[in-house]
């Protein structure tokens, strides 16, 4: 079966500052965490590549990453920009752009097979692209009329940064590891007294260290692609008066599709600890964490010397 690796890499990444922070080296050979996601994805099983960027970092995204990745797997490339839907006029002002749904909208020609969204500035680990890609080939598109959606739960304690607040999809399953609800958590900061506050005013019930959280990786088929451009368009109507600072995201989405019951979402719960780039002060431990990594044989010092 084919599988696509879709990377989420449009992002401006305002909080890391100056620079892009999904092109920042983590090793002295310069490859990025993006390059160690695809090396873990194509040891899964995944054999394509959607890249999805701004075309005002196209040369340097291709210099950097893609053409490199283009010798050793199937690349294509979608490109998010400012463009909506016919009926929606894109604010003149605006730069941003609409979010993470609209992003993987973006990929509506190019992914017609079972496919894995990632963020390109994170780190997930080796096991949850083996995880994920097995549901992808284990099961079908839809069961119970429902599309199937999975997602690595990350326990919170893993996924903090120790220079910043971080944003987490809060992840509440049932007894069958189903999906009930998740929350689009903001400001997520361990306080001195070892409780976790948010700006959503969380309580330990739902936002403690244990808690697993969504860190974007949702593995699906090219239906989900359909209900991003259905949810979308329905999302705009919505919020027609604000479309200067709208945006909306995967998780939000995810959450309507459970109270809709369009798809069962299954949390397939991990240990791996992320590794990220959120601000720029996370790059130093971020290329320390690999170095111990090649340490302990955990990767090869060249893993694109094949």
């Amino acid at each position: 079966m084919n599988t696509t690796l879709v990377v989420l890499a449009a992002g401006i990444g305002s909080r890391y500052g100056a620079g892009i922070k999904q092109l920042a080296k983590m090793d002295d050979n310069g490859y990025t965490i993006i390059d160690y996601s695809i090396y873990d994805a194509m040891k899964a099983g995944f054999n394509k590549v959607v890249f999805i960027i701004r075309e005002e970092i196209e040369k340097d995204f291709k210099e950097i990453i893609g053409n490199r990745i283009e010798k050793i797997i199937d690349v294509e490339y979608a490109y998010q920009d400012m463009t909506l839907p016919d009926g929606f006029e894109s604010p003149k002002d605006r730069k941003k752009p609409w979010g993470t749904v609209d992003a993987v909208l973006a990929t509506k020609d190019l992914v017609k097979e079972p496919f894995l969204i990632i963020n390109a500035d994170d780190y997930y680990g080796k096991e949850v692209f083996q995880d994920l890609h097995d549901f992808l080939v284990n099961h079908d598109e839809k069961e119970d009329d429902k599309l199937q959606i999975a997602m690595a739960g990350y326990k919170l304690k893993n996924t903090l940064s120790d220079n910043g607040t971080v944003t987490r999809g809060v992840s509440v399953g049932d007894s069958n590891n189903k999906l009930t609800n998740i929350i689009e958590t903001h400001e997520i900061k361990l306080e001195e007294d070892g409780t976790l506050s948010s700006k959503e005013g969380l309580g330990s019930d739902l936002l403690n260290l244990e808690s697993l959280v969504s860190m974007n990786l949702w593995a699906s088929y090219p239906a989900f692609i359909d209900l991003c451009e259905e949810h979308f368009i329905k999302y705009l109507e919505k919020n027609k008066d604000k479309l200067d600072s709208a945006e909306y995201v995967l998780p939000d989405m995810i959450g309507e599709l459970i109270e809709e019951e369009k798809a069962e979402i299954t949390i397939l719960p991990t240990d791996e600890k992320w590794i990220g780039i959120t601000y720029k002060e996370d790059l130093s431990p971020a290329k320390a964490s690999f170095k111990k990594m090649f340490e302990e044989n955990l990767y090869p010092e060249d893993i694109w010397n094949l």
